[in-house]
Order: structure tokens, then sequence, then C-alpha cells
């Protein structure tokens, strides 16, 4: 039933909120400075926010968190979040996060390519074109040898031997003269490291070496997407971050375009699952942005944020930190420039979902079917084995209709569980373990008995509710759900013939390659305690295998290695 407003008691202290459902599911998350006050907004007549009226009638009760100040708050808030992924909360789009290129506070620093830079390290980012920022790491460790090893060797490594490093374990004379100077590539003074590729593209066409130059010509490309040439320039852009957004439906995007020293240098992007309050879906990806680098002086936001954030982003800095939204001048144009690139992502993201897409089409027509919002995160699971061999499972993920190669997974069944069910079972929970997003569905290649013992299995991990369930029956295509009745899907349901299909495929060719490698293995690999290298002493003692068939127990004590227990079990096993 709807949350009850004169049964909350609450206290008049900052900290975060959660509206939940009596299933333990969390619907939203928010941050206050006063609690009481905060959430009490939310039963007034007139909301400011359309979702309000939905999300009060969804939810049971409201929990409270309690901090000690409003910074604390909003951190706490961005962990719930990305923990609990609430269904009205603006979400950035798959947890995105952006590549740093990073080098360490060590005596002899080194570079790393990370998604999450250690604490004290001087850091570039974030890249959105994470391959060209790989790209850039391997062109400054040649051009410079800056190592990137997490510890020093006395003899050196490969990466010395192969000119990937100028080996400062042996010898650090001049290195750090070498890690400044790839420090001002990165701050942007790349105009000698560019002009020596091009000699070096040129050397290679003049000599009619096309693909060296091709490569060569591909690094200058990277450096420069990935140091950000000059795009746009005022004497009022001194260290500001202009902050954009623009949003079709629940697509948003907010786009942050960073100038300093008078110039713009560079622009991230962030997809996200707008929830319809700009200032919430902004303070989000900022605080996200900001959580492993340094706030500019200046934010231009499009809506105001608030106190808290003011405080956590000068907390951040360490300095002072002015957050306003310009209304006028050469930073209100600014601001709108980078509106004006959100509005171009957010177009286009909106466009790849459009029903030109085949795929996504398929989707949504799905969804319809069953009665749900979205099917654009399928997971389907299929099991293989011959006579007790190689029993082997596996599941495919499809995204907006499409595959996601890189979430496929196989598994091989650990347990002795002779029957398709209990193998399942096993290889699910698994999965389950390792998941930090639930699909929209979670397919099975199987009829009622398989829908059931799974449905047990998410029961007894509280996930009954919150994963949905199906299972797809090859006779007629029966689509069987908890508490529905069978459907036999027609053409709208293609999207789960197709993972169901698919998912048969992936697991008989892993099934096919493990029963290829079982055929190649030798029988006697299988004697406990006879390993490869006692194997080959016996295969040498004996000219081959034809010897050791025959071979009596004290002439096969006469190996090397082979002592009179080993020798006992491997002529039990060819003489049972």
């Amino acid at each position: 039933m709807p949350v009850d407003q004169h049964s909350l008691h609450l206290p008049n202290e900052a900290g975060v909120y959660l509206f939940k459902r009596d299933d333990g599911r969390v619907l939203y998350v928010g941050k206050a400075t006063v609690l009481r006050e905060r959430v009490r907004s939310y039963f007034a007549s007139n909301p400011d926010r359309e979702m309000i009226p939905t999300l009060v009638a969804e939810a049971d009760h409201v929990d409270c968190i309690v901090t000690p100040n409003p910074r604390e708050a909003l951190m706490l808030e961005r962990e719930l979040i990305r923990r609990h992924k609430p269904r009205w909360n603006s979400l950035l789009k798959d947890d995105k996060s952006y590549p740093f290129i990073v080098f360490t506070d060590e005596e002899a620093p080194r570079i790393l390519y990370t998604r999450d830079p250690p604490s004290g390290a001087t850091c570039w980012g974030p890249f959105p074109d994470a391959g060209a920022a790989k790209r850039v790491v391997q062109l400054l460790r040649r051009q410079f040898g800056i190592r990137d090893c997490p510890q020093l060797l006395p003899q050196g490594c490969l990466a010395m031997h192969i000119g990937l490093c100028s080996a400062p374990c042996i010898d650090d004379e001049g290195y750090a003269e070498r890690v400044d100077a790839a420090a001002r590539v990165l701050d942007g003074d790349a105009n000698i490291l560019l002009k020596s590729l091009q000699d070096e593209m040129d050397a290679a066409s003049g000599e009619l070496a096309y693909e060296r130059a091709g490569k060569v010509r591909d690094l200058i490309a990277a450096v420069q997407r990935t140091l950000s040439q000059k795009v746009i320039s005022s004497r009022f852009y001194q260290d500001v971050d202009a902050v954009g957004f623009a949003s079709r439906g629940d697509l948003g995007s907010v786009v942050i375009l960073h100038a300093s020293d008078g110039i713009v240098t560079g622009q991230v992007e962030y997809p996200l699952l707008h929830r319809g309050d700009i200032a919430e879906s902004v303070a989000r990806v900022l605080s996200e942005h900001y959580q492993s680098r340094r706030p500019p002086r200046t934010v231009l936001t499009p809506a105001p944020l608030g106190d808290w954030f003011d405080q956590w982003a000068q907390e951040k800095r360490r300095g002072a930190v002015e957050v306003r939204v310009p209304m006028r001048g050469e930073l209100a144009t600014l601001r709108r420039l980078a509106d004006q690139n959100a509005e171009v992502h957010v177009r286009r993201t909106a466009e790849s979902r459009q029903p030109g897409s085949l795929e996504q089409r398929a989707a949504d027509e799905c969804a319809k079917l069953l009665g749900v919002e979205a099917m654009d995160n399928v997971v389907c699971f299929d099991m293989a084995q011959l006579q007790g061999d190689e029993r082997v499972g596996a599941c495919i993920t499809l995204r907006n209709g499409r595959p996601d190669k890189k979430a496929y997974r196989t598994y091989t069944v650990r347990s002795d569980a002779p029957d398709d069910l209990r193998m399942m079972r096993e290889v699910v929970e698994r999965w389950l373990k390792r998941q930090d997003e639930w699909p929209d569905l979670l397919l099975l290649d199987g009829g009622e008995t398989h829908l059931s013992t799974i449905h047990d299995l998410l029961t007894e991990h509280g996930l009954a509710d919150r994963i949905p369930l199906a299972a797809l029956a090859k006779r007629e295509e029966t689509l069987h759900r908890p508490g529905s009745d069978p459907l036999v899907l027609d053409r709208t349901g293609r999207l789960l013939v197709f993972a169901r299909d698919e998912a048969h495929r992936f697991v008989n060719a892993f099934h096919r390659k493990r029963r290829a490698k079982s055929t190649l293995r030798d029988p006697l690999e299988e004697v406990p305690g006879l390993g490869a290298k006692k194997l080959q002493a016996l295969l040498r003692q004996f000219g081959g295998r034809k010897g050791i068939d025959h071979a009596s127990v004290r002439e096969l004590e006469q190996t090397p290695g082979i002592g009179p227990a080993l020798a006992n079990r491997i002529h039990e096993h060819l003489h049972p």
C-alpha cells in the first residue's frame, strides 16, 4: 500500500532517505540537508516532478540514514545508487566510467591506464576514447621509456629488453626528466612529439613502407584525439568546467567541456537514464566525474545544485570552487555550447533506438507482448552433455536486441549432478554471484520443470521479485513464466526465440570444443599422481604407448620418478 505520510518519523538532520517496497526493493535514493523537511515535500499537493506521485504510490515505507553533514550524504547517496540501481533515480548508463592516464607518486613514477587512479597520483582525463588513450600510453612508453611494472627489479625486466622502459631499476639517471617530458605532452605541449612522429611517417612513406607509415599515422591521430586540440578560446576561460544537459524521454546526456588558460581543451560525455530532475541528473554525473579528479575553480551548471555540492566540491579541490548558473556573457555562451553538444549526443542515442533498428524494434515488440517496460537486457542459459561426459553450460546476453559477445559466459559443471536441472541450478547460482546488475529477463532453454527449479533458487537468494524469469520450450515455442499461463510465441516474440537459439548454438560450440580436447587427452592422464613429466618419462623409457601397455609393475618401477604405488596404479588402470 502507498507510504503513509503520518507514519514517518524522520529526524531534522542531514542524511539519505530511501523509498522502499515491502520486498526490500529500493525505488529511490535521495539526500537531504534536513531529512524531515525534504521527505515531507514529496507529499505536497503540487509536486515539482511528474514521477513523485507514482513513486509515493509504489513505495511501502521510507528508511533514512543520518550522516554528519550534507557532504557525507552526497557520497553515501552515490554509493547506494550504484548498489541498488533504483528505478526512479537518474542512472549513469551501464554505470559507465572513463579511463585516466596516471603517473604514480613513487620515487620512480609508473605510467598507468586505469579507471580507478591510486591516491596521490597525477591524473589526466577522463578520456572518452579509451582506445586512443591506450595508444597514447604505449606511445609515451616507447618515446620516453616510462615504466609500468608494479615493482622495481634489480635485474630489469622484459620491457627494458624490448625498448619500452629506460630501466630506472638499474640506473635512474635522467628518469625524472623523462617523466617531466611525458607529463608536458599530456599537459598539451605535444608539438615536439607530433613533429617527431610526422618525420617518422614521412620517412616510412619515402621507403615505401606504407604499413609502418599507416601505423604512425594512427598514432598521430590518437595523440590529437586524446590531448584535444584547441577548439575555442576566450580570456574568461580560466580553469572552468561548463556542464551541458539534454534529454529525450528517459534518455539523457550530460556533457562537460573543460577550459583552461583561455581555451577549451576537451569534452567528456556521460549518457544516463534521466528521471525528470535536471539538477539530480547533473549532480549524479558530477559526483562521479570529480570522484577521482580535482574540480576546477569554476563549474557552470544548467540548474542550481545547492550548497551541499558547493561544500563537497571545495572539499575535493581543497580550495575555493564557484558553482554558478551563468545568464549572460562569454561564460553563458560556453555553457550553451555544452548544451548543444549534449543535444547532439542524446539525439544520436535516441536515433540508435528508433524503429529503424530492427533489433531494437524486436526488443520493444517483445516487451509489449510480455507487458513489461523494456526488454533491452536479456540473458539466456542452456546446458549440454553427452552421456554424462563434458557437462557444460553457457549464457548469452542480448542488449537492445543485439548479441553482446563480451558478456557471453561458459561454465564447466563442477558437481556430480547427473541431470540438466541440477546442472543448470549450479551454473545459474555461480552466475548470480558475479552480477552487478540484473537483466530485464532471465530466460532458460527448457520447460516448466526448469522454470520451477531456477525460481526456487532465486527465492532462496531473495531475488525472485527482482529478476524476471521465463523458460522457453521448443515445442510450439511455448513460454512459461511464474504465475502466468503458458504463452505460445508469435512473431512479436522472435527476440526470445533468437536468444534461445543463440544460447543453444553457443553452448554446443563450447561442448564440441571440450569433447575435441578430451579425445586428444591420453587415458593415462586419469591416473592419480601421473602428471605430464612422468608420462613423458614413461614414453622415453618404453619407446611409446605400446611398450607401456605390455610393461609389468617391476618394469614400470624402473622408470625415473615412478614409485611402487604409482606403478601399481598405472598397471591396474591398464589391466583392470
